[in-house]
């Protein structure tokens, strides 16, 4: 029996303990209180960078297109010199042949 009372008082000492003990441990709020400035922080951080990296990708889509534009151009540009060499080379043709005929009605 003596083992008994011993063991309740045991346990009142322990509860007696427990309701005083002090869950808010300082240390751990501060720590707390850091890391939620932190992540603000980091999500304000990320914020910035998903806007920068949306704009640097438009900037991206808008010099591809211009690019293309550009290659294009010059592709026309090419093709239309090539016309024009062609129609160079026509006209020389059709100046040699008619100086041809020119010197065949001479002599």
């Amino acid at each position: 029996m003596n083992s008994v009372i011993e063991k309740e008082k045991k346990l009142n000492i322990a509860l007696t303990k427990l309701k005083n003990f002090n869950f808010e441990n300082p240390d751990i709020k501060k720590n707390i209180k850091i890391l939620n400035t932190q992540k603000n922080q980091l999500e304000i951080e990320k914020q910035e960078l998903e806007e920068k990296y949306k704009n640097l990708l438009d900037d991206y889509n808008n010099l591809s297109k211009k690019l293309d534009e550009f290659q294009n151009q010059e592709k026309m540009e090419k093709k239309k010199q090539i016309e024009f060499s062609e129609k160079i080379d026509e006209l020389n043709q059709e100046t040699d042949t008619l100086l041809g005929e020119i010197d065949k009605w001479q002599t």
